[in-house]
């Protein structure tokens, strides 16, 4: 009975995979009638709209519209023209030489500079002498005098540095 059980058992699956088959195949058939359809549709369509563009060209001529273009960018161009000559302001005698105008804001910032220059007030002199000989400074200010121009030169050279990773 067992025996019997797995046969039945067996062509049942067989049946089950031919069904899902027959299924499968039926299934693509569908689709391809859709896709048929649709082609079908598309191309009714675009018939449609051939013989509509036909229809629409048949009163135009290529050398009209030619002719058309060229009268539209004539006016386009006239219409430019008085454009410009409206927004152009009148030159009633109020027209400046460009030189004439440099010169005069040349004088005139010297004017300012010379001006500012009459404000600046100078130290006074020492009225003492100086030594003959330098005296004695302190350690200090020795070490602080030697060690900033070593800072600078090591900045100097961090940007140096900067640069030229940034230049390549």
């Amino acid at each position: 009975a067992a025996l019997q059980a797995l046969k039945r058992k067996k062509r049942y699956e067989k049946q089950l995979s031919q069904i899902d088959g027959t299924l499968s195949t039926i299934e693509f058939q569908r689709e391809a009638l859709e896709n048929s359809h649709t082609n079908t549709e598309v191309l009714k369509n675009m018939g449609y709209a051939a013989k509509a563009m036909k229809k629409v060209h048949e009163n135009m001529d290529l050398n009209k519209i030619d002719d058309l273009m060229q009268d539209i960018t004539e006016q386009q161009d006239v219409a430019q023209e008085i454009s410009d000559a409206i927004s152009n302001r009148a030159a009633f005698g109020d027209e400046f030489d460009e030189d004439e105008l440099m010169a005069e804001l040349e004088e005139l910032e010297q004017e300012e500079l010379n001006k500012g220059m009459r404000d600046v007030r100078l130290p006074s002199v020492p009225s003492t002498s100086l030594p003959s000989r330098p005296g004695k400074l302190p350690a200090s200010h020795f070490t602080f005098v030697m060690i900033k121009p070593c800072l600078k030169r090591v900045e100097d050279e961090d940007e140096m540095k900067q640069l030229a990773s940034w230049a390549s």
